[in-house]
């Protein structure tokens, strides 16, 4: 038997130490700096250098923001703004630029005098950005000069030096990012758009332009779209809410400044049943909410509970009236600029300066208090939708303690219609959502009995968006799903809030036919799984099946194929047209196919595709599913029409 070489502690000692340095750190754990290598993170750069360029906005020294994909999937952000500094840092003796480029926590947001109020304080942006492109070139506009350095990696490969003059002031960066950190580089125009439309209505009076020239239509002209807000908030609210029945005329809008925090609101009451707030801290939006929420929502209750019941419009409610209830089909938008905002993590989803409450609340109170005054006829209108939100919110109660207590007094509480998976942990276990009994039953041939549960669906479940709560707890869709999820709702503190602590699967998967009915219950199911269940959405347990459209079939020879591009290609590799040999079958149901080819194309973990379901904007997945699940027509139209070739929907 040989000698083993073994040292003492484990081998662990100094020399197991390993210092990373300048920027390697965030090559090597870029989850620690922009929260992973996924997609989100990958537009998590975008946000990153567009901050810079909205901080020089805030700052008083920017009004225009250019955005650019390049056919080569450079992206690049350039601004009016004063420039990056380039002369030479005295401490460090490197040019200011460099600096910026590739140190961490270096920038001018630690200045007071430089940016009163910023996003960026940590000062990782734009060099993590670096860091993880494989290219990038910032070139700057100051002083008369143009200045420019390049960088591989996040490392310098020449000094920063003048190509040019300037009659202008800026900084545009241009970044490739690196194929071998991000699971893709292909930026989402989509997602972007949304972003951009979000900053303008933040930052009124900014034009920000997007071009995307991957993108070119028959006259090889780029995508261009261009964002400028006259109004801001209001104009955000009213985008918001362009699907809905406003209840006012005019937004409620508010805006104060107070120990140096600038505070602005803007809301609307609608026909609607949604609660729908959306925050932001130094134009960063914050889905956790926060203590600026937080003020909000307590001004909210205050003013108009104090109203109601000085003009006694609460005489004959037999219910107490919760905060909630004053806040149901209400939009909101809910934006502070604070010299130091203090962010829970990284990522900062919620905001936790304690002086905001009290900031927020004060502010929001005094223009309510004037309002309410001056525009009885709208106040009572929206004191009456509170009556009938507290009578629903009753009703709903004893409705949803109806299907819980169903469901515990019935043995295992499990509706009749699922078959269960035999695992018992719900980190492996997944549950198909699927459109009709049929399909339901070659699911239920073709799984995995281990770790596949099936819930057979029938028909188009209740629209969530147009309907009472007490009502969404009696469709018997949606008792099904709770049930089977195991998912409960109701606390003490919160009688909306989300219970998952008994959930029973981590992968929750809706399976529809590929076609207009399958479309339009996929997003039925969606609109609930976001008003109802977000709490899944935002913890990635949502998916969404991808059935094959075609079978193209030649011999003994078939291939299955997700999209139009796959069916040519396939079609092409067996010989040609169709009937020379080459048969194509056209699926457009789940039950068109047996369960071994619904086992192999769409349920197997080896080989399916499946859509995972983010939210990447709050704002704009709102006003999506308003506008689709909504009363207007035209919009919804002209949405399909646009994303119709991208849904796989016939129209």
């Amino acid at each position: 038997m040989a000698e083993e070489n073994v040292q003492p502690n484990g081998g662990y000692s100094a020399d197991s130490i390993t210092a990373l340095k300048g920027l390697e750190a965030v090559r090597v754990r870029p989850g620690m700096y922009v929260g992973g290598t996924d997609v989100r993170a990958l537009h998590h750069l975008v946000n990153e250098v567009l901050d810079n360029s909205i901080d020089e906005a805030l700052a008083g020294y920017c009004d225009r923001i250019d955005i650019v994909i390049s056919e080569d999937n450079y992206l690049s952000v350039k601004d009016n703004g004063r420039g990056i500094p380039t002369d030479i840092h005295s401490d460090s003796g490197k040019s200011a630029l460099e600096l910026v480029m590739t140190e961490l926590h270096a920038g001018g947001k630690f200045d007071k005098s430089s940016y009163k109020v910023s996003g960026g304080l940590n000062g990782v942006g734009v060099s993590c950005v670096n860091a993880l492109s494989t290219h990038l070139i910032a070139e700057v506009h100051r002083n008369g000069n143009v200045y420019r350095q390049e960088y591989n990696e996040g490392k310098p490969q020449e000094q920063v030096k003048v190509i040019g003059k300037a009659d202008d002031t800026g900084t545009s960066v241009k970044f490739l990012p690196d194929a071998t950190i991000f699971d893709t580089i292909d930026f989402n125009a989509d997602t972007l758009v949304g972003r951009l439309r979000e900053m303008s209505y933040l930052n009124k009076q900014v034009r920000i332009t997007f071009t995307d020239e991957r993108n070119k239509d028959e006259e090889g002209k780029p995508f261009f779209q261009e964002f400028f807000s006259e109004e801001g908030l209001p104009e955000f609210v009213k985008y918001l809410d362009s699907t809905r029945q406003a209840v006012l005329e005019h937004p409620i809008h508010v805006f104060a400044e107070k120990d140096n925090v600038a505070i602005e609101v803007a809301m609307q009451y609608n026909s609607g049943y949604s609660e729908n707030i959306f925050s932001y801290a130094n134009n960063i939006q914050t889905p956790g909410g926060g203590t600026h929420v937080n003020g909000f929502k307590r001004a909210i209750t205050r003013y108009f509970k104090d109203y109601a019941e000085e003009n006694n419009m609460f005489a004959k409610l037999k219910f107490d009236v919760s905060g909630e209830d004053f806040r149901e089909g209400l939009t909101a938008v809910v934006s502070v600029k604070i010299p130091e905002p203090q962010f829970k993590s990284q990522t900062k989803d919620e905001i936790s300066n304690s002086e905001l409450t009290s900031l927020v609340s004060g502010a929001v109170g005094n223009v309510l208090k004037y309002w309410l005054e001056e525009n009885p006829k709208e106040a009572k209108t929206i004191i009456d939708k509170v009556i009938l939100a507290a009578t629903a919110r009753h009703a709903a109660r004893k409705a949803r303690e109806m299907v819980q207590r169903k469901s515990v007094l019935g043995g295992s509480g499990l509706p009749g219609k699922l078959a269960d998976c035999s695992s018992k942990n719900a980190a492996e276990s997944e549950i198909f959502l699927v459109e009709g009994d049929s399909a339901g039953g070659t699911a239920k041939q073709g799984r995995d009995r281990f770790f596949q549960a099936i819930m057979p669906l029938r028909g188009k479940i209740l629209n969530v968006e147009k309907a009472m709560e007490h009502k969404i707890f009696e469709n018997d869709e949606i008792k099904n799903i709770y049930t089977a999820l195991g998912v409960t709702v109701g606390t003490e503190e919160d009688e909306k809030a989300l219970n998952l602590a008994k959930l029973r699967y981590h992968k929750i998967v809706i399976m529809c036919d590929a076609d207009v009915d399958g479309s339009h219950i996929s997003t039925l199911i969606l609109t609930f799984f976001f008003r109802k269940m977000k709490e899944l959405i935002e913890r990635g347990y949502i998916y969404v099946a991808s059935p094959p459209l075609y079978l193209v079939k030649k011999g003994k020879k078939a291939i299955y194929c997700w999209n139009e591009e796959e069916r040519k290609k396939a079609q092409e590799e067996l010989g040609g047209k169709e009937g020379t040999g080459v048969n194509i079958q056209r699926y457009k149901g789940l039950g068109e196919m047996n369960a071994e080819q619904l086992w192999e194309t769409t349920m197997n973990p080896e080989s399916r595709y499946m859509k995972q379901i983010t939210i990447d904007n709050a704002a704009e997945a709102d006003h999506v599913f308003s506008m689709l699940m909504g009363d207007e027509v035209p919009p919804r139209r002209e949405f399909i029409e646009k994303n119709a070739v991208y849904a796989n929907v016939d129209v």
